[in-house]
């Protein structure tokens, strides 16, 4: 589409795309008209408009772009536009849309309505036959009946509506390859069929089919959380054993834990986390939407009076839970109640504990309406677009928080009231409108028949078996089933937490893991707060087993306190004992899958590799302490004859989140400057815990050269370094990336503002996985002592450095900086000889990867 403002120009051609976005228009511009019939693309989107009366009159128009605009009323006018290809409407602020429109559109292939407030489709849009492309996403629409029999619609977009049930229709002998519906609370098939994709949805309708109906269940999954020692697996299991279980201090929860009861008809799959910091990386691993969350608070020890209790004990695991599952039921639980000193006491505990509760929600809502009216004040709601839909949603989402119960856990009437309290909440439709799912006959029967085949005296204990041999046993598939629907079974039951599988995983993909519980077994090897602890008691007969020497141990532990690394060897030997406890260690051939060899890793550390938890220490040789020192502008590495004067490392893998300080890092990093280029990224409410350790794990892998502590890293590329922060600021918690400043040199400037968009495309990867989060970027102001800042766009945009056209920027104090020095921007300096222009220009790489 050729970009123009206005029709300047007689030439036709340029006449054909009109670009009047961004204008702050509220009435079509009158100059399209004299020119009406050349037109056949008209932007106008990021605009004021509620009406585009006349619009009829550009008859040869092929796109129409309307996003973000003010747009209330469908416009009707569109029908009279039939030769229209490409519709945009997204973003606006429609509720109805009137039928006998689309029935004209015959030739209409892309329809975008996302982000608006349509309830309902004219039946008519089933007459646009030639539709490929449709985007319902962010409506209140109930069925998608409309869209059924659409011959040619090949992707289809319904996140966050409110489905509860799909058309088969829609999936069955269709050419439908792209479906999204992410955010809704189906039952007809369920969220974990969904989540497979198209062909996964093809294969449960075409067993519903044939099984001329379905059956239902009802289950949720339930997640305990809270901290260390507060009750929650003598919660858990006198829950799961109907009655007051005692548990030991020494038998409490090391990772976690994994079990199923049936209570009245419901089936409850618990997930008992370990409370104890170690063990909060692997948690966003397996907490999941749409479940029951009880938090388990100890009265015992909560302090009124002290505000860090409220935060170690609630606050910290509501926030958790309201950016990973921001739609979830929440049950507070006071546990101990046993041990307050009196009822007056307990009461005054539990309306303090909901006050605060309370409070918090209540800021976290009045925090996203000032972030909204931010923009919406400073008339940047065309250049913040994103941010504005994201706020948005993030308002939509409610977490169900209920009132504090207390209980005393070695009480039988404590247990059974609390079970009536749970039974309550998940037996309530609004709270969980999506608990009885339809399955199909099959589908029930593969569960069941998985349950049966792990009782047989011959079965693994382990419960690990290889896909080819479950797929082909005659128990498991007395159903006849296609490889394919069998796939989708397993898909299913490993999203429900029933199994696991990791497809994805190249070295697991042929692996299942049948018995979930041993797997977590497995990770509490490796991530726990006492492995110092686990590698002194290894008995000596298991270090001889993979010959390794007693002397081994101590360099083990050392290495493990200063640099956080465990060598395959202390990874096999701590695995080896874990199986050998669990009476698993008889097979060798099992276990060396397991463990793996002195020179490659085993199953448990590809597992923990994939989850981000740990990375191999040897994507790069031994650093040099003779090495020169790094300096801006010049390439630094160690020379060849000085490499090979060191050994090759030993195999290891290092886990960021058991460093214990930054010393290394700032080390070689050297003082901070007032030059340094200087992005901030603030997050609301908080960093997820685990969230920048793994953010850690993604750039060493991307960029060998590289100094890692507990909060901050420092990573290379040629002649620049990055900086990479984890830092608060009184409540603020945020992440300061920050480069040296180079000397006038445009190839410098480009690869550290590489460097940092690589940082934040990462980062941004990660947020995305939990979406009750909100991050924001800043680039402070370069005054000394200023206090303002300059806000980040949609910044994935900016890549394309053309978009920052500002040669200089000046903040709200009236400070004036250079762009290039804020944002992506080319500065303007003499380009020397040997430069290639087309090299500096070309498309933006984020270094070697590995």
């Amino acid at each position: 589409m050729t970009s123009v403002t206005g029709l300047g120009s007689n030439d036709v051609h340029d006449r054909r795309g009109l670009d009047f976005s961004k204008q702050r228009l509220n009435a079509l511009p009158q100059e399209i008209f004299g020119q009406a019939e050349y037109i056949e693309s008209l932007n106008l989107q990021i605009n004021e408009l509620q009406h585009i009366g006349h619009i009829s009159q550009l008859i040869n128009l092929k796109e129409l772009i309307l996003s973000w605009n003010n747009i209330s009323e469908f416009p009707a006018a569109i029908r009279e536009l039939k030769n229209l290809q490409r519709l945009y409407l997204n973003q606006n602020k429609i509720q109805k849309i009137p039928t006998k429109v689309f029935s004209f559109l015959v030739n209409l292939q892309y329809l975008n309505l996302s982000n608006n407030h349509l309830e309902e489709l004219p039946a008519d849009l089933v007459d646009c036959k030639s539709l490929k492309y449709v985007n319902l996403s962010n409506n209140y629409l109930k069925n998608l009946w409309a869209v059924v029999g659409l011959p040619l619609l090949n992707e289809l977009h319904v996140e966050n509506n409110r489905l509860t049930e799909l058309p088969a229709e829609l999936f069955l002998r269709t050419d439908l390859k792209v479906f999204r519906v992410n955010g809704n609370q189906l039952k007809t098939p369920p969220e974990e069929v969904c989540a497979g994709g198209v062909k996964d949805i093809q294969s449960y309708f075409r067993q519903l089919e044939a099984d001329l109906g379905g059956d239902t269940v009802a289950r949720v999954k339930t997640l305990f959380l809270g901290s260390s020692m507060a009750g929650k697996s003598t919660l858990c299991r006198s829950l799961r054993e109907g009655r007051a279980v005692t548990v030991e201090a020494s038998d409490r929860t090391v990772g976690i834990d994994i079990s199923e009861v049936e209570k009245d008809g419901v089936q409850f799959l618990f997930w008992d986390f370990a409370g104890h910091e170690e063990y909060y990386l692997t948690h966003h691993i397996f907490i999941t939407p749409h479940a029951l969350v009880i938090l388990a608070i100890d009265l015992s020890s909560y302090d009124i009076e002290d505000a860090q209790s409220f935060e170690d004990k609630v606050s910290f695991w509501i926030k958790n839970v309201l950016m990973r599952v921001p739609d979830s039921v929440l049950l507070l639980v006071g546990t101990h109640a046993d041990q307050c000193e009196d009822a007056e006491q307990r009461r005054k505990k539990k309306e303090d504990i909901e006050k605060k509760t309370h409070d918090l929600l209540e800021e976290r809502t009045s925090n996203l309406d000032q972030q909204i009216s931010h923009i919406i004040d400073k008339s940047q709601h065309d250049e913040f677009s994103e941010h504005l839909t994201q706020l948005h949603q993030l308002k939509g989402y409610t977490l169900k928080v209920s009132s504090l119960i207390t209980i005393d856990c070695t009480k039988c009437a404590d247990i059974e009231e609390i079970q009536k309290h749970i039974l309550q909440h998940v037996q309530n439709k609004r709270l969980f409108p999506n608990i009885v799912r339809t399955l199909p006959h099959s589908y029930k029967e593969v569960e069941s028949s998985m349950r049966c085949l792990i009782k047989k005296p011959d079965f693994p204990k382990h419960g690990i078996v290889d896909l080819h041999n479950l797929v082909a046993n005659s128990a498991l598939n007395s159903g006849n089933l296609s490889k394919e629907d069998l796939h989708s079974i397993l898909r299913y039951l490993h999203r429900t937490g029933t199994i696991l599988w990791f497809e994805e995983i190249e070295d697991l993909k042929e692996t299942v893991f049948v018995k979930p519980s041993f797997l977590i077994t497995l990770f509490k090897t490796l991530v726990r707060h006492d492995l110092v602890k686990q590698l002194m008691e290894v008995p000596s007969s298991i270090l001889k087993k993979e010959n390794c020497p007693n002397r081994h141990r101590n360099k083990w532990i050392d290495r493990l306190k200063s640099q956080a690394t465990l060598s395959y060897d202390a990874v096999r030997v701590l695995v080896r004992r874990a199986l050998m406890q669990a009476d698993m260690a008889r097979d060798e051939h099992f276990v060396k899958e397991m463990t793996g060899t002195r020179n490659k890793e085993g199953k448990i550390l590809s597992l923990l590799r994939y989850f981000e938890i740990c990375l191999p220490t040897n994507f790069a040789r031994v650093l040099n302490p003779q090495a020169s020192e790094f300096e801006p502008n010049k390439k630094w590495g160690s020379s060849l004859t000085q490499r090979h004067s060191f050994s090759e490392p030993e195999p290891a893998c290092m886990f960021p989140g058991y460093l214990k300080d930054n010393d290394k890092v700032m080390k070689m990093w050297g003082q901070d400057d007032p030059e340094d280029i200087k992005v901030l990224v603030y997050f609301m409410p908080e960093i997820p815990h685990g969230v920048f350790h793994r953010l850690i794990v993604r750039l060493c892998s991307m960029y060998s050269t590289h100094w890692v502590g507990n909060s901050c890293l420092l990573a290379g590329y040629e002649a620049v370094l990055v900086l990479v922060k984890k830092s608060t600021d009184i409540d603020d918690q945020y992440i300061e990336i920050r480069c040296k400043r180079p000397e006038h040199n445009l190839l410098a400037f480009k690869q550290l503002w590489n460097l940092i968009l690589a940082v934040l495309s990462e980062l941004n990867k990660l947020s995305s996985q939990w979406p009750g989060l909100y991050q924001y970027t800043y680039s402070p102001c370069r005054e000394p002592g200023c206090t303002d800042e300059f806000k980040w766009k949609d910044w994935h945009s900016l890549p394309q450095r053309e978009k920052v056209q500002e040669e200089k920027m000046t903040c709200l104090n009236g400070h004036t900086c250079k762009t290039y020095l804020l944002f992506p921007k080319d500065p303007i300096f003499p380009t020397s000889n040997h430069e290639n222009p087309d090299y500096l220009y070309a498309n933006i790489s984020m270094g070697p990867m590995k």
